[in-house]
């Protein structure tokens, strides 16, 4: 297939599955291996290239930045609360991810470790829809800066390709007692600073290793990355308040199952 078409595609499925509960990485993984685009400079792109879809975070939330920035000059406390759990979320998984990078990028080529990872996400997706009590709490400044840190702990189970970094995170607020939408949208802020660390860390550890043209490819699956996601994410939030996650649980089974036979027929 034509690189220039394999690198669109690529991003179209980023853009698709980086809010959802589905795993972007791991549907990345499988959509690679399926195109043939493979290697170091393929588990390069797949982390980098996230970074257009948390782009769209900021376009579609710049009021929500800007106020929270404006309220922190004004010492106001809620928007101090909200600057707090974003750290607190983010703290975890950048202090595990520096111990734990080699073997992360080693399981990035793993097929079949992504295939396993969404059947059983989709399994506890499942499980903790039915056992959720009743939420606590209703937007991201209101959560005890204990919920944060929980939550963030629950998002390093999500760098094993096919968990789902958007899936961990909302599951885990959903256990801790908040809501759904504020759920959705803690898991959305929390993308910014964990993405950032991680594609930089990525980049400063391969950056000058990258062939010729792979810059070129990074930079149009970020563009089309971050289009499609614009698209995306309001969809999304508007489903998950309505119906919940279990529509998203189903679809990783399938998808799982499917890619487990398909890689064990190869």
């Amino acid at each position: 297939m034509d690189d220039l078409l394999t690198i669109i595609l690529l991003g179209i499925v980023e853009g698709v599955t980086e809010f959802l509960p589905v795993s972007s990485t791991g549907h990345l993984i499988l959509a690679s291996t399926l195109l043939g685009f493979e290697g170091e400079t393929a588990a390069t792109f797949e982390i980098v290239i996230q970074l257009g879809a948390i782009l769209a975070v900021v376009v579609l939330y710049w009021r929500s930045f800007r106020d929270v920035l404006i309220g922190m000059v004004g010492r106001e406390p809620r928007a101090w609360a909200f600057a707090r759990n974003v750290a607190l979320g983010f703290l975890p998984a950048a202090v595990i991810g520096l111990f734990v990078y080699k073997a992360v990028k080693g399981l990035l080529e793993s097929p079949t470790t992504v295939a396993v990872a969404l059947i059983v996400g989709g399994v506890a997706i499942l499980v903790i829809e039915r056992l959720v009590r009743a939420p606590r709490v209703g937007t991201v400044e209101a959560m005890p800066w204990t919920t944060a840190l929980g939550i963030g702990m629950v998002q390093c189970l999500s760098m094993i390709p096919g968990v789902s970094r958007s899936g961990a995170t909302i599951m885990g607020a959903l256990s801790l007692g908040v809501e759904r939408r504020a759920a959705a949208e803690f898991s959305f802020f929390l993308a910014i600073p964990t993405m950032l660390a991680a594609s930089g860390y990525d980049l400063y550890k391969t950056g000058a290793t990258l062939p010729e043209g792979a810059w070129t490819q990074i930079a149009v699956g970020f563009l089309v990355s971050f289009v499609v996601a614009l698209l995306v994410i309001r969809w999304f939030v508007g489903l998950v308040s309505r119906r919940g996650f279990a529509p998203f649980a189903w679809y990783r089974i399938v998808v799982g199952t499917i890619a487990l036979v398909a890689f064990n027929m190869r």
